[in-house]
C-alpha cells in the first residue's frame, strides 16, 4: 500500500506541475482552455469553473490540456474523453496566436518540470541540507596504484578513521576531497589511534598525482543493501532494502566493497550469501548478471547484481547558505538533464539494451523503496524523475510537446503552417511510437518478475 501511495503522489505531482505550466501560460497569452485533465479517458470527478472542465481521469498515465483550435487533432477523440461542452471562442483558438506565443505554450510544461526540481534540490539543500558521505573506517588502499609522492598511505590499514587533515577536522568525505584537490599544500593526516600522523610531501604535485592518491582510498561502508533494481539478480534473490551481508560462500564480509569485489569478479556464477535480516539469519543465492563496459578502450567484464548501499547513516546532510543552495541546485538539475540525455542517446545507438526501459510498475517499485529511505530521498527522486520527464517530452516525437514544437519550428522556417492533414498524419504515427514504448515499457516490468 505504502508504494502504490508513492508511486501515486509521484505521477499525480508531476504530471499536476506539467500540465500546470501549459494550462498557466495559455491562460496568460489569451488562448482558451477548454479542459484540465489528470488521466486520459472519461473522468472519474469533474467540475466546470467558468470556461474550462476541470477532470480527473481514469487512466493514470499522463494528462492534457486541452486548448480551442486543438480539440480535434490526433488521436485525442477517446484518449482524451472526447469533445468539450464547453463553446469555442475562434479567435481565441491556439493557432490564431502570434508563433512566439505557441511556442511558448508547448514549452511551458517541460519548464514546470524543470522548474520544480530546481525547486526541490534548492528547498532541501536550504533547509536539511546538502547530502555528503559521511567519514567512515578506510576498508582498503591500493598499494600499487599510489603514486611514489603518496607512498606514505600505504600505512593507512584498513579500519583507519581520518580525524583530521592540516589541523581541520574532517567529517565528511567532501572534506578529504578538499584537502586533496582544492588546496595545493602537503598534507598533514591524523588517524584516530595512532600517534604519529602521516604526512604527505606532495605540494608541488600534478593534479592527476593528488586525484591518483585520492582513487586509492576507499572507505569502509557496511555490506546493508539499499535501493534494488527491478529485475536484477538481487532482486530476484529476493534482497531488500536494510538486508545486511554477512558472509559470501562463507567467508565473512566486512564492508559493502569486500561484497562488491566478490561480486564483479563472480559474473554468471552462483554466489550463496548469509543475510542478516532484523533477527533473522537468511541463507539466499544470487547470481551476478555479466555487465560489459568500456573504459579508455578497454572493454572491462564484471559481474552485477542491481544494487546499492543503504545511505542511512552513510550519507550526513551539510546545511549551506540560501546563495550556495540556489547554486547547487541548479548544478543539480543542469547534471541531472545531462545524464537523462546520455541515457537514451545510449539506447538510440543501441549502446544500452532495450530491456533496461523501465514502466509504471518499475517506477512505483522505486518510489516505495525511496520512501522508505526516508522523505529528502524521496523527494530527490521526485526532482529526477521530474527532469526525466521534462527531457522525453522534449523527444521529436508527435504527440509529445518535442513533436508540437518541431510543427512549430518547421512554420517559423516555411512561414506558414504545416496542413492540418499532415499534423495529424504524424500526430497518429507519433502516437503508434508512443503506444509502442509503452508497451515495451510494461513488458519489461512484467518479464521481470518471471525471469
Amino acid at each position: 500500500m505504502l508504494t502504490l501511495i508513492a508511486f501515486l503522489v509521484v505521477i499525480g505531482v508531476l504530471i499536476f506541475v506539467h500540465e500546470l505550466g501549459h494550462f498557466l501560460v495559455a491562460k496568460a497569452v489569451g488562448i482558451q482552455v477548454l479542459r484540465f485533465s489528470l488521466g486520459f479517458g472519461r473522468p472519474l470527478v469533474s467540475w466546470t469553473r467558468g470556461e474550462t472542465e476541470y477532470w480527473i481521469s481514469w487512466i493514470p498515465l499522463g494528462g492534457y490540456v486541452k486548448m480551442a483550435g486543438l480539440e480535434d487533432e490526433g488521436m485525442a477523440g477517446e484518449l482524451e474523453g472526447g469533445k468539450s461542452a464547453v463553446p469555442i471562442d475562434p479567435a481565441r483558438a491556439f493557432d490564431q496566436q502570434p508563433l512566439w506565443a505557441r511556442i511558448a505554450v508547448i514549452l511551458a510544461g517541460v519548464t514546470m518540470n524543470f522548474l520544480f526540481a530546481f525547486a526541490v534540490y534548492a528547498s532541501l539543500f536550504a533547509t536539511v541540507g546538502e547530502p555528503r558521505t559521511a567519514i567512515t573506517p578506510v576498508d582498503s588502499v591500493d598499494v600499487d596504484r599510489l603514486p611514489p609522492a603518496a607512498a606514505p598511505l600505504g600505512a593507512l590499514g584498513r579500519g583507519g578513521l581520518i580525524t583530521r587533515i592540516n589541523g581541520d577536522t574532517v567529517r565528511t568525505w567532501d572534506d578529504v576531497q578538499d584537502h586533496f584537490l582544492g588546496r595545493r599544500g602537503d598534507l598533514r593526516i591524523e588517524v584516530a589511534g595512532r600517534p604519529a600522523p602521516i604526512e604527505l610531501h606532495i605540494a608541488g604535485a600534478s593534479d592527476s598525482v593528488r586525484r591518483s592518491a585520492l582513487l586509492t582510498l576507499h572507505p569502509q561502508t557496511p555490506a546493508r543493501i539499499g535501493l534494488v533494481n527491478p529485475g536484477q539478480p538481487a532482486a530476484r534473490a529476493k534482497l531488500r532494502l536494510g538486508d545486511l551481508i554477512v558472509r559470501v560462500d562463507g567467508d565473512s564480509v566486512r564492508s559493502w566493497e569486500d561484497m562488491v569485489r566478490r561480486v564483479r569478479s563472480s559474473p554468471g556464477k552462483a554466489l550463496t550469501l548469509d543475510v542478516q535480516r532484523g533477527d533473522s539469519l537468511l541463507r539466499v543465492t544470487v547470481t551476478p548478471a555479466l555487465q560489459t563496459q568500456t573504459n579508455e578502450g578497454e572493454r572491462i567484464t564484471r559481474g552485477v547484481i542491481g544494487a546499492a548501499a543503504d545511505p542511512r547513516g552513510i550519507v550526513l546532510r551539510v546545511p549551506v547558505g540560501v546563495g550556495t543552495a540556489i547554486v547547487d541546485a541548479a548544478s543539480e538539475t543542469v547534471a541531472q538533464v545531462g545524464a537523462i540525455a546520455t541515457m537514451v542517446k545510449r539506447l538510440v545507438a543501441r549502446q544500452a539494451s532495450a530491456s533496461e526501459v523501465g514502466g509504471p510498475i518499475a517506477i512505483a517499485q522505486m518510489s516505495g523503496q525511496m520512501v522508505r529511505l526516508g522523505l529528502a530521498f524521496y523527494l530527490t527522486w521526485m526532482a529526477f524523475f521530474s527532469v526525466s520527464l521534462a527531457v522525453l517530452n522534449l523527444l521529436p516525437i508527435p504527440v509529445l510537446d518535442g513533436g508540437h514544437f518541431m510543427f512549430l519550428i518547421a512554420e517559423a522556417i516555411r512561414r506558414k503552417p504545416l496542413s492540418l492533414q499532415l499534423r495529424l498524419r504524424l500526430t497518429q504515427i507519433g502516437m503508434l511510437v508512443v503506444l509502442a514504448i509503452m508497451v515495451l515499457a510494461i513488458s519489461n516490468d512484467v518479464l521481470k518478475f518471471f525471469r
